[in-house]
């Protein structure tokens, strides 16, 4: 299932640039079907991305209040014209379960009607891992090619020595593009991935690729930082957030 927001100036190449704490502009809270379909264009890419598999793919369109029923219907349109099985509208952020009925039943259709024998992976594991990068960076995010530095080189030279070389890639990237740009919206174009560094989780087998200026999240504590948090019951202070 793709699930998608009419909002979010990700996928409206040419809309203003949201900032948090500010009001949005004018284009995302009036109706503005034109700026609609243009952002479809990074929709349409998903569904095709996820069609690559061999499953349907339901659309859950995630309504907000300042959306229009032409909005939700331009939506709609793009994704079954990309090839995607339903497109439903879903208000489940203001009538829980209730809100999202339609959109459970367009996903157990697509599930019956799915012949499991379509359902194929993106590349397989046994190739290089420097094939498998550039299968998903080719093939999902549509780039050029694959650049990589020194130590990406060494990594994946090592991995492939100590035999980890047939496990999947799990890339890290900005979520906000399809390249490795957060300003690049909709479906960038004459773009390469620069990878630069490979970090490997054998235990959890599978690698990943860091790529541009992404950072990763630091690794929890075996020790919870929540045993150094109190209140003084006295003044209300809390103490040991920091």
């Amino acid at each position: 299932m793709k699930y998608t927001i009419i909002c979010p100036p990700s996928v409206r190449p040419g809309g203003p640039t949201v900032s948090a704490g500010k009001p949005l502009a004018g284009v995302y809270v009036d109706e503005n079907v034109e700026l609609v379909e243009k952002g479809c264009a990074n929709l349409v890419k998903h569904i095709q991305n996820a069609r690559k598999f061999g499953v349907n793919v339901v659309v859950a369109i995630n309504k907000f209040k300042t959306d229009t029923s032409a909005e939700v219907e331009a939506v709609k349109n793009a994704s079954i014209t990309a090839g995607a099985f339903d497109a439903v509208m879903s208000d489940h952020w203001a009538k829980g379960g209730e809100g999202a009925t339609d959109l459970a039943r367009a996903v157990v259709m697509a599930c019956e009607a799915n012949d499991i024998k379509n359902f194929k992976f993106l590349y397989d594991t046994d190739v290089s891992i420097k094939d498998k990068i550039g299968t998903i960076c080719s093939e999902i995010y549509g780039a050029d090619g694959v650049d990589y530095s020194e130590i990406a080189e060494k990594q994946i030279s090592t991995y492939e020595s100590a035999g980890l070389g047939n496990l999947p890639i799990c890339i890290a990237k900005t979520q906000y593009s399809f390249s490795c740009d957060a300003a690049a919206k909709g479906v960038p174009t004459n773009f390469r991935v620069a990878v630069r560094e490979v970090r490997g989780c054998a235990g959890a087998g599978f690698l990943y690729p860091i790529c541009g200026d992404i950072s990763t999240i630091p690794g929890l504590p075996t020790r919870p930082g929540f045993y150094d948090v109190d209140i003084n019951i006295d003044t209300g202070e809390v103490y040991g957030l920091f």
